[in-house]
């Protein structure tokens, strides 16, 4: 009897072990940089890369992608979107300090000195600005093997969930879109989709509630899914996803290729 206990908790711990390294939260940073300093910029993302790619060494983060906007609200406020991974609400929240990114850099530019890494971040912070930062939990996405690379290219799709409408937009967006995602992607016309929802800022001021990652291999992907149309939907399927997209206001809509990754 005891044996059997004792391996029914073990089930359970890792059970709940594996559903909570399924979790992902990320940080997005929308970046704003002066158009005479984009050259040096570009250089700077490069080094980031590096940077970053220690940290995810040293399990501090999940993953980091750097992403090239094409298209927005206005596109004069961002040229560029920033995302860090984690694994853990913990080390989001807490994010890298300055202290431990300049430890990454001495390791990932051993030729460097000290000052010579200080400067480096010290003219990196003076060339950016960031007007926009979100930390967002994913909530749910499709069953995909998709890998990110270089070139890849996304929409990033803002969104607020109408007053009163919450539960019923996240229900709308597992139940009725992410069917018609996956099928897309089994069809070949997307690689990825995942529903983020807004852990910071919060309140009725803040201007989001959710994002949708919407992650297609090229543009050719990316149109032939612009021109598909469904033409097996029932009636009733495109009354709930009239009844979907009632439930929230899409803010606005970025579009973006991926131009550093690690993972």
């Amino acid at each position: 009897m005891k044996k059997s206990i004792l391996l029914l908790l073990t089930c359970m711990i890792l059970t709940f072990t594996a559903e909570a390294q399924k979790e992902r939260f990320m940080v997005l940073e929308f970046i704003n940089v002066e158009s005479d300093q984009l050259f040096e910029y570009i250089e700077f993302k490069d080094l980031m890369e590096k940077v970053y790619r220690q940290a995810r060494n040293d399990d501090q983060i999940a993953g980091w992608d750097f992403w090239s906007l094409h298209s927005g609200a206005d596109h004069s406020d961002f040229q560029y979107i920033m995302i860090t991974y984690y694994d853990d609400p913990v080390k989001m929240m807490s994010g890298l300090d300055e202290t431990r990114m300049i430890d990454y850099t001495k390791i990932a530019y051993p030729h460097l000195n000290d000052a010579q890494v200080v400067k480096l971040f010290e003219n990196s912070l003076s060339m950016r600005e960031m007007p926009m930062r979100l930390y967002m939990k994913e909530i749910v996405c499709t069953d995909d093997n998709f890998q990110m690379k270089p070139g890849v290219l996304a929409s990033f799709d803002l969104m607020k969930a109408r007053e009163g409408n919450f539960t019923a937009y996240e229900k709308a967006e597992e139940e009725v879109f992410k069917p018609i995602h996956q099928k897309r992607i089994e069809q070949g016309l997307m690689g990825h989709w995942s529903l983020l929802r807004t852990a910071l800022p919060l309140g009725s001021e803040a201007k989001s509630t959710h994002l949708t990652m919407n992650v297609y291999k090229d543009y050719m992907q990316f149109f032939n899914a612009q021109a598909y149309e469904d033409m097996e939907q029932s009636d009733a399927q495109r009354r709930a996803v009239n009844e979907g997209l009632n439930s929230r206001d899409q803010k606005w809509v970025y579009l973006a290729t991926l131009e550093n990754v690690v993972r």
